[in-house]
């Protein structure tokens, strides 16, 4: 029996590509890290999961197909402090009924959401 969600897990040619936007950009903190292995977050919750794939080339060819999402308390501040770092953006800040969305980029393409909630 399927008892609830684990986390979700993003591909790369070379972790390297990717490890720094995750950890050093973002500040996503690795509970798991090995060298072809990283895993954000609590692994008693959902988590994000960064590897390297034999059978994954590039950048990503369908960015928006699969978004992983990540929250914050001031999605502008954040924003702001992303784009000074030069993270590319494809959605500004965007207010919804219940949540604040910006979409960015991470380094292979993949898109990024960056939420706050109320």
């Amino acid at each position: 029996m399927i008892k609830g969600f684990a986390g979700a897990s993003i591909w790369s040619e070379d972790l390297g590509n990717l490890l720094p936007f995750y950890r050093d950009t973002l500040g996503l903190n690795a509970s798991i890290e090995t060298a072809g292995f990283v895993v954000f977050g609590d692994t008693s919750g959902p988590t994000l999961a960064l590897g390297t794939h034999s059978e994954v080339k590039g950048k990503s060819s369908d960015p928006a197909r699969h978004m992983v999402a990540v929250t914050t308390d001031d999605v502008e501040a954040e924003f702001r402090r992303l784009k000074s770092q030069g993270v590319e953006f494809i959605e500004e800040p965007t207010k919804f009924d219940q949540v604040t969305i910006a979409t960015c980029k991470d380094p292979e393409g993949n898109y990024v959401q960056i939420m706050q909630f109320g």
